[in-house]
């Protein structure tokens, strides 16, 4: 699969996640097989007026291009001008969120705000792709309710726009993450346009992974939800792709050792105090269903290091 001249090794990607796809966990991803990686959302005003906490969140490690960097905004010119301005970093594709569901950024007339805006969508595509010479892609939603289904005119206006992919999530903004996603919508700008389309919604197993590109022809499929917790979502989807057979689970040792070597990757990058406080949502993700998880969960947010985390994974696990 190609975005633009970027080329992927494989179609499966890690959706970008606020608090979630940082780099320790994109490496971890990558490790497993990830196609793509895409980072954390980041404001293009934060850039503007350099906020230090977008130096953390622009973090990229060689190891795991290629990767996405995801901006949000409703201005074009400070779009395609922050654009413009870190077009140095090592990331091979910019992509811009007209999908996230969260109050404010919603607000602010950013995210899935955008999908009630056509012509703002294709100024800002358009005055970004003229910006910079990597590919530019779109994360959008089914539309922004269930009145205003739109996903297929948002794509083919971005398309016009010069978007190389699109991605699509089959949810309204105001579904959130709630319902099930429709796939079905997903298909509908497949046939739409003609830049990759990649799919987005319900995807919790190599077998649902598959099933999506079988029912719906797209390009790529990307992994939100499902790759908490379970880094080897992507290892598993290309072993079920390549024999037919759906692998066998993690033990609970390998699961384990997974979340001692995130820890030790989340202190390195982010230090004791914030990093072992990061992982506390991380082990609740990887835990679900382990015998005792409940308990753990709540013993795992009184852990204030590194070997305290160890004593208790080992005790408990």
């Amino acid at each position: 699969m190609n975005i633009g001249d970027v080329k992927l090794e494989n179609p499966y990607i890690l959706a970008p996640m606020a608090g979630v796809t940082d780099l320790p966990f994109r490496l971890l991803c990558k490790e497993q097989g990830a196609g793509l990686l895409c980072m954390e959302m980041i404001s293009a005003k934060a850039l503007q007026y350099k906020n230090k906490n977008t130096k953390a969140l622009l973090a990229i490690h060689p190891d795991e291009y290629p990767v996405s960097l995801q901006l949000f905004g409703s201005d074009a010119d400070i779009i395609s001008r922050m654009a413009q301005e870190i077009e140095e970093l090592p990331f091979q594709i910019l992509d811009i969120n007209m999908g996230c569901p969260v109050p404010k950024v919603v607000k602010n007339g950013e995210g899935s705000a955008l999908m009630n805006r056509p012509k703002l969508v294709y100024e800002i595509v358009s005055k970004t792709v003229k910006a910079i010479k990597k590919p530019v892609t779109v994360k959008i939603r089914k539309g922004f309710d269930d009145a205003h289904v739109n996903a297929v005119e948002i794509a083919k206006i971005a398309e016009q726009a010069g978007a190389a992919a699109i991605a699509v999530h089959g949810r309204t903004r105001e579904q959130y993450y709630s319902g099930k996603a429709d796939w079905d919508i997903i298909r509908q700008v497949k046939e739409a346009v003609s830049v990759p389309v990649i799919g987005n919604g319900d995807v919790f197993s190599g077998e649902s992974a598959l099933r999506m590109q079988r029912d719906t022809g797209c390009d790529g499929v990307m992994i939100a939800r499902g790759a908490q917790g379970n880094p080897w979502i992507f290892s598993e989807l290309l072993e079920y792709e390549r024999t037919g057979v759906l692998p066998e689970r993690p033990q609970p040792a390998e699961i384990r050792d997974m979340m001692l070597c995130h820890a030790k990757m989340q202190i390195e990058f982010k230090g004791d105090f914030l990093g072992i406080r990061e992982m506390r949502k991380h082990v609740a993700w990887y835990t679900k269903g382990l015998k005792g998880a409940a308990r753990l969960r709540d013993e795992i947010n009184k852990t204030e290091s590194y070997e305290q985390l160890r004593e208790l994974l080992y005790e408990r696990i």
